[in-house]
């Protein structure tokens, strides 16, 4: 395994944001994992797929407010 390399901006809006795509990015992807439990007739895994997407998706919502509020500020 490669190290990651360091990123030449490190603040907590930089974190913020990074956070914020990771957390919707992985909702998004969820969609296909769902369908691909429901396709082979695992609802208790689609379930645990649609938890993990719903806590994904408020943490995106949450991160959005973050942002909007810190960019009104300037």
């Amino acid at each position: 395994m490669t190290a990651q390399p360091q990123s030449p901006v490190k603040d907590k809006n930089y974190n913020l944001i990074s956070v914020l795509q990771a957390s919707l990015e992985y909702a998004w992807q969820m969609d296909t994992y769902i369908a691909d439990a429901e396709r082979e007739g695992d609802s208790e895994l689609a379930t645990w797929f649609r938890k993990i997407q719903h806590n994904n998706l408020k943490a995106g919502e949450q991160g959005k407010e973050l942002l909007a509020r810190r960019l009104e500020k300037g």
